[in-house]
């Protein structure tokens, strides 16, 4: 990659990219992922076993529990490895260990490891799919009689969420890169909407269990560009303020969004499309995060300014795409 008045260029390779089926590798014995088809192969096609196993084992020593891991959708070498929850500090910790030891792990591999949203076009980008849940006393307070097996405590929580979603995606989803995921009609959960069987849907509700300790909501929306400190608690500061507001989330949306007429799909609010969107919602809507001066109003007028700085860094560059539409014309 390189940034010069004059030219604009990347290049990105993996040798499991079905882009890759040709190369002589001494020898190429195929085994190559087509995108979308990442979901989840066992060697040889998988190639990564191994090292995401070593990852796992080295975040286990530095004390982040690991739940599971394995290959994911896309080509190239995508990947899980989900990490088990924690308190909000500890779980911002659990990140930066997490994030350090896999960029080790692989460099000693002679690989990388990139966290951006959307590193390939026309596969898969990458989430950071949040689970959360509120516990007083010992007691899980998302567990009750309501739908999927929510108390109305849980559904206040999410009404929070979907409400401020749009703020918060300037925190949760702060970068250019990340819009390239957040698409309609594509893999991300842009629709603001909870469901729990419809993996369109922003806020899923997990039903792997029904002991009433695993009841929690799943937030799809976020990426791990995310400073996790900050998104983590803006997005409990939303719940809270749906708790308080005794907010109603309407109902549950259990058919599959991407299969929706458009006349339907219209009704269903969204994310937005841009980090100049994102920037735009956080300054229309940002007083719940002032709550209990978690966040104050120089911090968010700080950062809707560098958020800004970003986008027009990118917006002022010609992209490599326009000249192949556009040279010309």
């Amino acid at each position: 990659m390189f940034d010069l008045p004059i030219a604009a260029s990347y290049v990105v390779d993996s040798a499991e990219g079905h882009w890759n089926s040709a190369r002589e590798e001494f020898p190429n014995l195929g085994y190559k992922i087509r995108p979308k088809e990442g979901y989840f192969p066992v060697p040889p096609m998988d190639t990564l076993q191994d090292i995401r196993n070593e990852m796992a084992l080295e975040l286990e020593k530095a004390g982040v529990p690991v739940d599971k891991q394995h290959h994911e959708v896309a080509t190239a070498g995508q990947a899980e490895i989900d990490v088990r929850f924690a308190p909000l500090k500890r779980m911002g910790d659990s990140m930066q260990y997490y994030k350090y030891i896999l960029r080790n792990v692989a460099k000693r591999h002679n690989r990388t490891v990139t966290f951006m949203p959307k590193p390939i076009f026309a596969d898969n980008g990458s989430g950071m799919h949040t689970h959360i849940s509120l516990w007083k006393d010992e007691k899980p307070l998302f567990a009750g009689n309501g739908y999927a097996g929510l108390s109305d405590t849980a559904l206040f929580f999410i009404a929070g969420i979907l409400k401020h979603a749009p703020a918060l995606t300037c925190l949760t989803n702060p970068t250019t890169n990340s819009y390239k995921r957040l698409v309609p009609g594509f893999e991300a959960p842009v629709n603001l909407a909870y469901s729990a069987r419809n993996r369109s849907a922003a806020i899923r509700i997990p039903t792997y269990s029904p002991s009433p300790k695993a009841k929690r909501i799943e937030f799809r929306t976020p990426d791990a560009a995310a400073n996790p400190y900050l998104a983590f608690s803006a997005m409990l500061l939303a719940g809270l303020d749906g708790i308080q507001n005794r907010m109603d989330p309407g109902d549950p949306l259990d058919k599959n969004l991407y299969e929706l007429p458009p006349e339907e799909l219209a009704q269903v609010a969204s994310v937005p499309d841009s980090l100049r969107g994102a920037i735009e919602a956080l300054q229309a809507d940002h007083s719940f995060l002032l709550r209990g001066d978690v966040f104050n109003e120089n911090f968010i007028a700080n950062w809707i300014d560098m958020k800004q700085k970003e986008y027009d860094a990118l917006r002022l560059r010609p992209h490599p795409y326009e000249f192949a539409m556009y040279y010309d014309v």
